[in-house]
């Protein structure tokens, strides 16, 4: 049993020339994507560039567009996507550093300028704040907080792509979940950071990043959310 598999190839995001090479796969019933790729490198192809780590889902670095959606390679098996062929691109959006390989510092200036650290309001104290499980900011903060920066959702949002200063559904979830946490001291800062159309305001509701998240998580609800915090936030400095 094999699969034929089409590679765009490309040696840098200045090279127009980009390819598509074609290499026929032997399978195996567990085959998944990344194992696909890592055989043609290590048998067909040595000079096929992709970047990945963990092989267990946990650090994401082995994000790819696969038939046209952007997924993490080691938990797409061969058998679940149904085809006969398999086309396997870089992820969209980023600068090309060879092949499959992408450069993810677009994303993660984004991600830190939103201060995406945790700004404690009591950072001497030796207490540990009480959040209730089933609290509303517990609820609230809970769907989204589980994101590993795979860069999947950068990857698929055409506003990024249409809006060049646009901070991406990534960043402005973890922005979101701070801003939830009634221990963080940076609220107010990130909320007019992120009241802008670079900001919460530049999202146009697709829910394509939603689509893709292989956590299952929504940045487009966090975003809907901060949304409406942005505006009672505005408010309560214009009445102030």
């Amino acid at each position: 049993m094999g699969i034929t598999v089409k590679i765009r190839r490309c040696s840098g995001h200045t090279d127009d020339n980009f390819r598509f090479d074609t290499f026929e796969v032997p399978l195996t019933d567990n085959s998944n994507v990344l194992d696909v790729v890592n055989y043609i490198q290590n048998n067909l192809d040595p000079t096929l560039a992709f970047r990945y780590s963990c092989r267990a889902g946990m650090c994401g670095t082995c994000s790819m567009r696969v038939n046209g959606k952007n997924r993490w390679t080691c938990r797409s098996t061969v058998k679940s996507l149904r085809s006969k062929m398999l086309t396997i691109e870089p992820l969209p959006h980023y600068p090309i550093i060879k092949d499959l390989a992408v450069d993810m510092r677009p994303f993660f200036d984004r991600y830190r300028h939103v201060r995406s650290e945790f700004v404690s309001k009591h950072p001497t104290s030796k207490e540990f704040a009480k959040i209730q499980p089933n609290s509303k900011e517990r609820r609230d903060i809970d769907p989204q907080i589980e994101c590993i920066t795979c860069g999947c959702c950068y990857g698929e949002c055409n506003l990024v792509e249409t809006n060049s200063g646009y901070l991406g559904p990534a960043a402005i979830n973890r922005a979101f979940t701070l801003i939830a946490d009634s221990r963080d001291s940076a609220g107010e800062e990130r909320l007019d950071l992120l009241n802008s159309p670079q900001g919460a305001w530049g999202c146009h509701t697709q829910f394509n990043c939603t689509d893709v998240c292989p956590m299952g998580i929504s940045p487009t609800r966090a975003i809907q959310k901060l949304k409406r915090k942005e505006v009672g936030h505005a408010f309560k400095k214009f009445f102030s």
